[in-house]
């Protein structure tokens, strides 16, 4: 299916903007009359769609790219922590007492 008018404006009005920004934000605001969230969340969607890649390779490219880089980083961040503390859950560090969970030496 091609892409729609909305999915190729905004390919294109990415395209002329280079990272993030306030006056990015502004122009988002102003030109597309949508929120810096819902304009991402809508731009997610639209380099996943088959006939985005065609109408702007190296941009989608570029930006799936990215998109790539931080779910890599997000996952490493997350992974560390927890093997770097050594700390384990078990049956007795984690005790539920009143609907809420206490962790720390038995009393």
């Amino acid at each position: 299916m091609p892409l729609s008018d909305r999915s190729r404006a905004l390919l294109d009005f990415e395209s002329q903007w280079n990272g993030h920004g306030a006056a990015k934000e502004e122009a988002i605001r102003r030109e597309l009359a949508l929120t810096p969230a819902r304009y991402y969340q809508l731009l997610e969607r639209v380099i996943d769609e088959p006939d985005a890649a065609a109408h702007d390779a190296l941009l989608v490219h570029r930006l799936r790219r990215l998109r790539d880089e931080r779910a890599r980083e997000r996952a490493r961040r997350t992974a560390v922590p927890a093997a770097r503390s050594g700390a384990q859950v078990t049956q007795s560090s984690a005790r539920v007492a009143g609907g809420t969970v206490r962790t720390g030496a038995a009393r």
